[in-house]
């Protein structure tokens, strides 16, 4: 099915109409405001700091780093890119593996001590680029964002080398994990929580103000939310699917002396989808389809899914996540969903599938107001959460119009932004100095920057970024475009 270009819709009261027609509970303001008017302009507290604006930078992986770990110059050109975005939180920068063999890609940041000046260069290079532009430093929170890919580590070219917590009776077929392979036993957890908790020293000591401990988009931390089935102290109940979170909070805490922590949540999972076979031919994806899982009933494998209808979520366990979070003192929280390996249309809405996806299974503006109801509804709920949203790029020329509305009716705190920044990492600050964007820099989702790394190629704008736009790896990106 055919849906609607946002680029082609001119005016906001179209945009709001189409909306209206879908259903869909959001709504863009009628002007760009500019600052110190705008919501989006307002100093906000958050780990420590009094925040000059309500833009955040998600973590942004490139697949570009050299192989023992440490920055290239690409990843220094985009953290360059993210302190002139004039965002005033770089939630993470990128993920940055705890270990060399769980990262989700050979080119994968690591966090460790062979790498802790490399990062530490790149953080202060970060900052320095950001007083430059802005004169200060004292209004911008950073953080780096600590991650184990669990089921989707790839360290090397070879291929996947899953580090799984239980088997998924769907997940591993769909990724071709054996029956007889093997989980991670309790002991190499524990070591695991060990290496979460020296790279949060190491973070410490780089200069960030707090670290992600990551639980989203299908790897470790979020795999452990969904644990049910498996036996022991880190599965089965809550407290045992939590645990995981809190050792590692515990271990933080009696190791540093001023690091916050964060958590970058998946608040909801679906079910696998997977392109319909009955359309799709040859290389042409057909539109995405859940997989049958009727005869698995009650579906207990998806963090804040319904269990009966893996279609809907089910937030019961999500605001018990929550209060586990205000427990633990932790108040800076990135909501997003699902995960880019196996249902991507919740995560990162978009038009163009990326070259191991399907085709949008329902318009993409419903997957954004997904994202922005669920946050709304959490925020609602624990309004002393710093609670930032997900899901915005889809919006292209409205996303500050619709943002402005999030945050001036505090369905969130600010708004966090992802590949838009690949492609136009100078949003916010033309946003909040101009009220207008530069259309030919806005991101269409494309999913270049998704088919990149898919195909082994390092991720970025190939369409709209003049720096990757000359790589010979853009040639090869078109190329599988054009196949499908």
């Amino acid at each position: 099915m055919a849906y609607p270009r946002i680029a082609r819709m001119r005016t906001v009261p179209v945009f709001n109409s189409y909306c209206a027609e879908l259903d869909l509970p959001i709504r863009a303001e009628d002007t760009i405001e500019t600052a110190p008017e705008s919501p989006l302009a307002r100093p906000a507290e958050a780990g420590g700091k009094i925040l000059g604006n309500r833009f955040v930078i998600h973590p942004m992986e490139g697949w570009d780093g050299t192989e023992d770990g440490k920055p290239s110059d690409l990843v220094r050109r985009r953290w360059r890119n993210f302190a002139l975005s004039g965002a005033k939180c770089i939630w993470g920068g990128e993920a940055m593996a705890v270990t060399p063999e769980s990262r989700a890609n050979p080119r994968q940041l690591v966090i460790q001590a062979s790498t802790e000046d490399s990062l530490k260069q790149l953080h202060a290079e970060l900052l320095e680029t950001h007083r430059k532009e802005f004169g200060t430093t004292g209004d911008l929170l950073t953080g780096f964002q600590l991650t184990h890919s669990g089921r989707f580590s790839r360290p090397d070219p070879s291929g996947m080398q899953p580090r799984i917590l239980y088997r998924h009776p769907f997940l591993d077929r769909k990724f071709g994990i054996p029956e007889d392979y093997p989980v991670l036993g309790d002991d190499e957890i524990r070591q695991i929580i060990d290496r979460f908790v020296d790279a949060a020293g190491i973070a410490e000591r780089c200069g960030a103000d707090f670290v992600d401990v990551k639980h989203c988009h299908g790897y470790l931390g979020h795999e452990f939310l969904g644990a049910v089935t498996r036996p022991g102290p880190f599965g089965g109940s809550f407290e045992n699917r939590t645990r995981f979170l809190r050792e590692t909070v515990a271990g933080i805490r009696a190791s540093t002396s001023r690091i916050r922590i964060g958590v970058r949540l998946s608040a909801f999972d679906f079910a696998p989808f997977q392109a319909d076979p009955q359309q799709s031919e040859g290389s042409r994806l057909g539109p995405g389809i859940p997989e049958d899982v009727s005869s698995s009933l009650p579906y207990r494998h998806a963090f804040g899914a319904n269990e009966n209808n893996p279609v809907e979520y089910d937030l019961s366990d999500t605001f018990r996540f929550l209060n586990l979070l205000e427990e633990l003192g932790i108040r800076l929280v990135n909501v997003t969903a699902g995960s880019p390996y196996y249902n991507p249309h919740i995560q990162r809405p978009a038009l163009f599938p990326p070259s191991d996806g399907y085709q949008p299974p329902e318009d993409p503006l419903a997957g954004c107001s997904r994202q922005i109801e669920v946050t709304a509804e959490l925020k609602a709920r624990h309004p002393r959460l710093f609670m930032v949203g997900t899901g915005y790029s889809y919006l292209q020329e409205f996303l500050p119009h619709v943002a402005q509305w999030v945050v001036r009716s505090g369905r969130a705190d600010a708004v966090g932004l992802g590949r838009m920044v690949l492609a136009y990492p100078t949003l916010p600050r033309d946003t909040l100095e101009t009220g207008r964007l530069q259309s030919k820099r806005i991101c269409r989702t494309f999913s270049d920057c998704t088919t990149g790394p898919r195909n082994g190629l390092v991720s970025g704008c190939y369409p709209l970024d003049p720096a990757y736009r000359k790589l010979p790896e853009a040639a090869i990106v078109r190329r599988i475009k054009a196949s499908l």
